[in-house]
C-alpha cells in the first residue's frame, strides 16, 4: 500500500499561485577535494549521465574516478571561485531574482520564482516542496539548457516527476523542453556577441563551443547534436557571418569513447596553424558562466590556441544576467504559463469560500 506524506491543510477560497522553477546543473559547495568528491558522486551516479551497466560503472567510479579526480577538479574550481561562491550558482540565483522582477511587471497571476540545481544544493525536491507549501498548484520547470539532452534536461524532468509522484495532492506540471531555436534566445545570444565585439573588437574567426556528449547518444536518438548545430547556424545567420568565418565544436570530452565531433581541443591548434591570428570563442549551450566556460575555455582553450601560434584568443562571456537574457527568460515563462492565469477576483474567491463553508466544508 502506498503511503503519501501528509499534505498541508486545504484552504477554501485561497488564491493558488504559479511556481516558476529555473534549474541548472549544480556545483560543489566549495572548491575542495571533499566537496568535489561529494558532488561528483551524485552527478556521475546518475544513469541519465553515464549509460554504463551499473555494477561496472560503480567499480570504475569508486575505485578510480573518485580517488583521483576530485583533487584535480578542486584545483580547477579554485581558479574560478568567487567570494560569493560558485559562479554557476551565483549567476543562477541572480537570474531567478531578476526574472521575478521582470515577471512582476507582466504576470498578474500570483506567482513565485525560484531556482534549483539538479545536483547539489538547493535540490529540485527541496524547491518543489517549498513551492507547493507556498500554495503553488501549478509549477513550470524551466531547465537552463537551450539544447535538449537526456543527460541534462531529461534527468531534470525525471527527478521532478519522481518528487511529484510521491505527493498525494500533486500540482499541475509544465516543462520547457528546449529553446535552442527560440527567436528571442537567438536574438539575445547574437546581441550578447555584438555587445562584446563593440567593446573589444571582432576576431577573424568565431568558434561556437558546446558541451560534448558520447557519440552513441546521437545514434540512440538524442537530438542534442542537431540542436547544437541549429543554434550555431541561427546565431551565425543573425550576426551575418559568412561560411568559413565560424566553426562549431564540442568540448569537455571524458573517457576513451568517441564523443560528438569535431572536438574543440582539436580545432584550436588547427585554426591557429591555418593562420587565424585572433580567435573569439562563445559557448551558447551555457547561459551562465561556470567551470566549463571560465576555466576550460577562457584559460585552457586560450592557452592551447596561443601555444599553437595564435596571437590572441577572446572568450565571450555567457548571457548571465544581461538584460536581453532576462527578457528571454521572461518571454519563455510567459509562453509556457498561458492558460494558467486565473481571472477570479478577490471577491470571487471570498464568495467561493462562503459557499464551501455553507456546505459544511472543513475550515
Amino acid at each position: 500500500m502506498t503511503t503519501f506524506p501528509k499534505e498541508h491543510p486545504y484552504s477554501h477560497g485561497s488564491a493558488p499561485k504559479i511556481g516558476i522553477l529555473i534549474i541548472n546543473l549544480g556545483s560543489p559547495s566549495a572548491p575542495t577535494p571533499q566537496a568535489v568528491r561529494t558532488y561528483l558522486r551524485e552527478f556521475l551516479s546518475d544513469p541519465y549521465v553515464v549509460e554504463i551497466p551499473k555494477p561496472i560503472w560503480w567499480l570504475i567510479l569508486n575505485l578510480f574516478i573518485l580517488t583521483t579526480r576530485p583533487k584535480d577538479s578542486a584545483h580547477r574550481y579554485a581558479q574560478v571561485w568567487t567570494d560569493a561562491g560558485s559562479p554557476l550558482k551565483v549567476h543562477t540565483e541572480q537570474q531567478a531574482i531578476q526574472l521575478a522582477q521582470a515577471l512582476e511587471l507582466t504576470l498578474n497571476q500570483p506567482h513565485i520564482v525560484d531556482y534549483a540545481m539538479r545536483y547539489g544544493s538547493p535540490s529540485i525536491a527541496e524547491k518543489i516542496n517549498a513551492l507547493k507549501a507556498a500554495n503553488c498548484d501549478r509549477i513550470l520547470l524551466l531547465p537552463l539548457y537551450p539544447q535538449y539532452s537526456a543527460s541534462t534536461t531529461g534527468t531534470v524532468f525525471q527527478k521532478a516527476y519522481s518528487v511529484i509522484g510521491n505527493m498525494r495532492n500533486q500540482p499541475a506540471l509544465r516543462t520547457v523542453k528546449h529553446f535552442h531555436d527560440d527567436p528571442v534566445y537567438i536574438q539575445a545570444s547574437a546581441d550578447n556577441i555584438r555587445q562584446y565585439w563593440a567593446q573589444h573588437g571582432q576576431g577573424e574567426h568565431l568558434l561556437f563551443s558546446f558541451h560534448g556528449v558520447p557519440r552513441r547518444t546521437l545514434d540512440l536518438g538524442d537530438p542534442y547534436h542537431c540542436e547544437c548545430l541549429k543554434t550555431g547556424r541561427l546565431i551565425a545567420e543573425n550576426l551575418g557571418l559568412k561560411a568559413g568565418t565560424y566553426t562549431i565544436g564540442f568540448q569537455s570530452r571524458f573517457g576513451r569513447a568517441e564523443w560528438l565531433k569535431p572536438y574543440t581541443a582539436d580545432l584550436l591548434p588547427k585554426l591557429a596553424t591555418q593562420g587565424t591570428a585572433r580567435l573569439d570563442i562563445v559557448c551558447p549551450g551555457f547561459v551562465s558562466d561556470c567551470l566549463e566556460t571560465l576555466e576550460e575555455i577562457a584559460i585552457e582553450a586560450r592557452a592551447i590556441f596561443l601555444n599553437a601560434g595564435g596571437q590572441s584568443c577572446h572568450y565571450i562571456p555567457c548571457l548571465n544576467e544581461s538584460e536581453v537574457w532576462i527578457g528571454c527568460l521572461a518571454n519563455l515563462a510567459l509562453q509556457h504559463t498561458k492558460g494558467w492565469q486565473d481571472t477570479d477576483s478577490k471577491e470571487d474567491l471570498k464568495r467561493s469560500r462562503r459557499a464551501a463553508l455553507a456546505l459544511n466544508a472543513p475550515q
